[in-house]
């Protein structure tokens, strides 16, 4: 019987190898270790998978590895501490000194700082890129090109990878193309489909979507999980058994929380174009989205929660607007159930040099929202009785 996701979102990470428990709600298993009767019995828990040291396996974790690897739709998934974690873990096990790899140059600024002062000292070639034109990225690979990594839509500047056509140039070059699907969620889309080789997550964010929990995730073919998850054993990134265990609930309610944010996200991202006040809305579900075709063909249910928009570059208005707004809050995190927004200036990319900032984009008026699941007309009345502070 094939079951429609929501569905399967609520049965899924039900199960415990080992266990006959079958409880209405997942318990919490806080025990770092499990007994076993004899060597026999050590042997057959290795040889099972089971669960002999918290480090090693964890029942928590192991259940909601295995629902995100069902919306994932991959072969295997493990669960890191953090989504800093899982795409830190993921590049230490794939990213092989001497290779060189190819970056997306928007990408969210933890991630840069990882790519440039560590990754690089430990001998990984790496090169940026735009990743809005895929000829850019086609001109970067060189013939030890090992790995291409990207978001899907960039943090906070809302460009989109081509996802299909990055995997055909990583195949070609030999290499892998890992894909942070952060913003976008495996409910909008699912890269290991589009030709992706792994796929990382911050639970932190839409996973969970309770702004209570700090955890990551890597979706891969089994062989790849098998390295990154050696690397994992060795830096100690495991997610840890509460977190997974919260996360776990979340799932149970992606299927209703994140399409609901999506649509609010198209319905404010369009009113707010149309305010006098507002400069710039970048949202991929916009026609003026310069890549609105790219996310039509890419995208199959909806086009995220997640866009920026620009004011006027006035501090004191800038304040005053966020001052005036009733319940939508300033909060430097994303997925939760209710809207926040954040000012990469001051967040984000706040450890960038104002050269770097303005060379992605970025600039004070720019404001990142993450669309919760209020009412869509009173996020838009909201917005616009703020924005009146800019009215002269």
């Amino acid at each position: 019987m094939n079951l429609h996701r929501n569905t399967e979102l609520i049965y899924h990470g039900r199960k415990i190898k080992g266990m006959g428990l079958e409880p209405e709600a997942m318990p919490l298993f806080t025990a770092s270790a499990f007994n076993r009767t004899d060597l026999d019995d050590v042997r057959q828990t290795s040889l099972d998978k089971g669960f002999p040291y918290v480090c090693t396996r964890n029942p928590n974790r192991e259940l909601v590895a295995d629902v995100i690897n069902y919306l994932e739709a991959g072969e295997a998934s493990l669960i890191c501490q953090s989504g800093m974690g899982a795409i830190t873990t993921t590049l230490f096990a794939l990213a092989k000194p001497g290779t060189h790899l190819i970056a997306n140059s928007t990408l969210y600024s933890e991630t840069l700082e990882f790519l440039e002062e560590m990754l690089g000292t430990y001998g990984v070639e790496v090169t940026f890129v735009n990743f809005a034109k895929l000829e850019d990225v086609a001109a970067a690979v060189k013939p030890n090109t090992s790995v291409i990594y990207t978001e899907v839509v960039s943090n906070p500047m809302i460009d989109l990878a081509d996802i299909e056509g990055c995997a055909k140039l990583a195949h070609d070059a030999g290499g892998l193309l890992i894909v942070d699907n952060t913003f976008t969620t495996p409910i909008v889309v699912k890269p290991l489909t589009l030709g992706a080789d792994v796929v990382v997550n911050s639970c932190t964010k839409f996973i969970n979507g309770h702004s209570d929990v700090l955890l990551g995730s890597v979706s891969a073919k089994q062989s790849l999980i098998d390295k990154i998850y050696h690397t994992q054993m060795l830096l100690g990134t495991v997610g840890s058994a509460f977190d997974s265990w919260q996360c776990l609930r979340g799932t149970e309610t992606m299927g209703l929380r994140v399409p609901r944010q999506v649509e609010n996200a198209a319905k404010l991202a369009a009113a707010l174009e149309k305010h006098p006040c507002v400069t710039a809305v970048k949202y991929p579900g916009l026609p003026s989205h310069p890549q609105y075709e790219l996310a039509c063909r890419m995208f199959k249910e909806g086009f995220g929660a997640m866009f920026n928009f620009s004011m006027p570059d006035d501090l004191e208005g800038i304040n005053a607007f966020m001052h005036k707004l009733q319940f939508v809050r300033y909060a430097p995190a994303l997925g939760g159930l209710r809207t926040t927004m954040s000012n990469p200036t001051y967040s984000s990319h706040s450890s960038l040099t104002e050269e770097a900032r303005a060379k992605l984009g970025i600039h004070l008026g720019l404001m990142r929202v993450s669309v919760g699941t209020e009412d869509a007309d009173d996020l838009i009345a909201d917005f616009y009785q703020a924005l009146d502070v800019f009215k002269k």
